[in-house]
């Protein structure tokens, strides 16, 4: 059994670098003054309430997310094979979905797959739920449990040469073959072994992933203070034309 909350030695090399993939708002109300003067917003309300679809998803993806999520992650990849995409975390309010910063992210090298494999150098499309966070670094205030171990070490380089050292000082597990409620380098695989595993959302290393997707170490830090086990976060992820299905 993992120990959440203390750092374990786990797994050789092989093992950390397949954590990559290797395998309804009311209307706004208004307050009428009189003649020629315009309408003007009731006191505390907005003009314009958030929208009720998040912008980007169509039907098929708004109708994946549970009713009782009120985070996702949407990631936005920019095309079938791109290995470049973008993340922007949303919060469902009585308003609508509303939108944090969007930033710049990586995911794996050959892009996307809506049947990922081991080692086929694409990550998963889907809805994945959010519920177990990790690294190599002391836990920095984590919402989700967090695993410190040595395990998440990260050695080499990236498909562009670029060191890989510190990519996973901090991760989040994506719940794409996995056995939620365990540290993210468990390695339980219920669709088997050959649909890969260890899909996480770590630190960039400025060039694609195996499978993962990667944003800034500052942005990690964000999302671990601001995911919250008590709003059942998820992340969406895909390329554009695929997420507007």
């Amino acid at each position: 059994m993992i120990n959440r909350r203390t750092a374990v030695a786990l797994l050789a090399t092989p093992f950390v670098l397949s954590g990559c993939g290797g395998g309804a708002a009311a209307n706004p109300r208004w307050t009428t003054a009189a003649p020629p003067r315009p309408a003007t917003p009731a006191p505390g309300v907005t003009a314009q309430a958030a929208p009720q679809r998040i912008p980007g998803l169509g039907p098929k993806l708004t109708a994946a997310i549970p009713g009782r999520s009120r985070q996702a992650i949407v990631v936005t990849g920019r095309g079938k094979n791109s290995p470049q995409s973008t993340v922007v975390l949303y919060k469902n309010t009585d308003l609508g979905w509303e939108a944090g910063p969007s930033w710049p992210a990586h995911n794996a090298l050959r892009g996307w797959s809506d049947h990922h494999m081991a080692g086929d150098l694409r990550s998963p499309l889907g809805v994945y739920s959010l519920t177990d966070s990790g690294g190599l670094l002391p836990d920095p205030g984590s919402r989700l449990p967090y695993t410190r171990s040595g395990g998440f070490s990260s050695p080499g380089t990236g498909f562009e040469g670029e060191p890989l050292d510190g990519a996973f000082d901090y991760v989040i597990a994506i719940n794409y073959n996995r056995r939620p409620g365990t540290s993210p380098l468990d390695w339980t695989r219920p669709l088997g072994a050959d649909r890969g595993g260890g899909i996480w959302i770590h630190v960039d290393h400025g060039g694609p992933t195996h499978g993962c997707v990667s944003v800034a170490k500052a942005h990690m830090k964000d999302l671990l203070h601001t995911l919250d086990p008590g709003r059942h976060p998820v992340v969406v992820m895909g390329y554009a034309d695929w997420l507007a299905l």
